[in-house]
This record gives C-alpha cells, structure tokens and sequence, in this order.
C-alpha cells in the first residue's frame, strides 16, 4: 500500500489537543504560584506590600483573561475557507488557474469602501490539486486541516486550528497578552527566586511550595522569552501586510503587492474601529467594510503589477 504523508500530517491534530491541556497545566501552575503561593497571602501585611500584592494580582488576573479569550477565540473561530459557491459569484471565464484580472464591480460590491483610495482591487486565481478546487488569492491549502485556508498564516499545534484571515488579530491578541502575562509572572516570582536556596536550606517553606515556585519561574521565564521573539517576527509580517507562507515569494518581488502602509495593513488585521484593537472581536461596520478581513479579496498597490 502507498504511504498518505498527508493523512500522517492530519494526526498531528492530536498533539494539538494535548497541547490545549499543557496550556491549562501551565496556567494553572503559574496562578497557583503567583496568586495562591506568594502574593495572594501578603494582602493582609497592610502598607505598601498590600498595595503592590492587590496591583500584581488585579494586573494578572486582567491579562490571564484577556488571553484565555484570545485563545478559545483562536481555537474556536473558523480561519476563512472557501465558500462552497465562490465558483459561481466568479464566473466560468474567471476559472483559469493562475489567471489575473481586475474585479469587476459586480463580482465584488465593496471594491467602493477601499481603505487607501490609492489601491486597486485586483483578483488572482488559484486551483488546488487536493481540493480539486478554485481559490482566491493568499489562500493556501494546509495539509493538517486537509482544506485550503483564506490568508493563511500557518498550522498552530498550540490551538490545534489555522492561522487564518478571520482569526489572526486573535493569534497576535493570544501572542501580546501571553507574553504580558508571562512577564509579569517572571519578575513577580523573581525575589521568591532568588531566595530559593536560603528557602531550601532553612526549610522553612516546604518543598512543594518550593518546587511549585521554581517550577513557574522557569516555565514563565522561557515562554516569555520565546513569545518576544514570535512578536517581533509577526509584528514584522503584520508591518509589511504579509504572512509566514508569503515571506519567500515577498523576497521575489521588488515590491509586494499587498503592502499598502503600515496603518493600512494594520487595519487590514485589526479593523479600524480603535476601542476593540485590544480586544478578540470585530466591529460590524469593520468587517462589511473591509474585505479583506473576509479573506477573499484584497486590495493591491496600483505601481505594482498582479
């Protein structure tokens, strides 16, 4: 019998769904340290250390919810897949593979609410092999999900879902809130750190304290340091409006299509409504008039030839 590589690729999915329950271990191994362990407790010191204590504690309790939004928003929400009737809104003469053309006004009624009057709309069409379909442009197939993905940014193992156009502000939301978060708890467990081995040598906590205490400081101080390096390189992607697939074919071309400003690119993620920049939702108007929080249409610099 042939080996399906691409049947092995779609086990992975079961990974992803341990690394779900790694991540609750791990908060619920640093919220028992930071929380329960060391500056729940020094509330009731009075002066300044209760003032910090509820400071510290108020601070991480907003962040572990903001990311646990982020991450079930990531897990849960659909990354963007082909409609089932994307072949018919086209057309039978717009189905040549790797054909390009401008989209004309019926095909696409938003090409008017264009964010940067300086853009065109153009539309490049794709075929994928596996699905035996059409696909817009930035759509990749993934081979985990066995399905093409609308701006496809990558497979996470850690949400066990795309990375797509409909649910990568929420990826970079999951991204900024963990990193805030695993910050706060290094720098809060820090001084109990540092004390360890006097602690140790004393015996004057008791080793599971201890060890549950060291425990989060090394998980909490190697995730933050990982996380700084993922948002520098997606801040990077999200600057020049493009995705980890897109950065080999961007070094191809002198300039790329899709980088249209960093404010509008922002938006392109983000929306452009500032109050829920910060937060794992949408504005209405936002994705009504920005197709490309859609995923299937996007606008393109009009110096720059499709």
């Amino acid at each position: 019998m042939a080996l399906n590589l691409f049947k092995f690729c779609s086990g992975l999915r079961a990974l992803g769904y341990l690394m779900i329950l790694l991540v609750g271990v791990i908060i619920a191994v640093s919220y028992y340290a930071v929380v329960i362990l060391t500056w729940g407790p020094k509330l009731l010191h009075g002066g300044f250390i209760s003032v910090l204590s509820f400071f510290i504690i108020s601070v991480f309790h907003v962040l572990l919810v903001l990311l646990t939004w982020s991450y079930f928003m990531v897990v849960f929400r659909d990354p963007g897949s082909v409609p089932g009737n994307w072949k018919t809104m086209l057309g039978e003469e717009d189905m040549e593979a790797g054909g390009s053309m401008s989209l004309p006004q019926s095909v696409a009624p938003e090409a008017s609410s264009c964010p940067n009057e300086g853009t065109e709309r153009r539309l490049t069409v794709g075929y994928c092999s596996r699905c035996q379909n059409s696909k817009p442009p930035r759509c990749h197939h993934c081979s985990v999900c066995q399905r093409c993905v609308l701006k496809m940014d990558h497979h996470c193992v850690w949400v066990v879902n795309c990375v797509g156009a409909r649910n990568y502000k929420f990826f970079l939301l999951f991204l900024l809130y963990t990193f805030l978060e695993t910050t706060l708890d290094t720098v809060a467990l820090l001084p109990h750190f540092i004390k360890f081995f006097g602690e140790a040598k004393n015996r004057s906590v008791s080793p599971g304290a201890l060890a549950i205490t060291v425990l989060a400081f090394v998980i909490n101080l190697a995730f933050a340091l990982s996380l700084l390096c993922f948002l520098v390189l997606h801040a990077s992607l999200l600057s020049n409006n493009t995705t980890t697939i897109e950065v080999h074919e961007k070094k191809k071309t002198g300039r790329w299509k899709y980088d249209l400003g960093r404010g509008e690119n922002f938006k392109q993620v983000f929306g452009k409504k500032k109050a829920l920049w910060f937060f794992p939702l949408f504005a209405k108007e936002d994705l009504e008039s920005i197709p490309a929080l859609k995923g299937l249409d996007f606008p393109t610099r009009p110096d720059v030839e499709p």
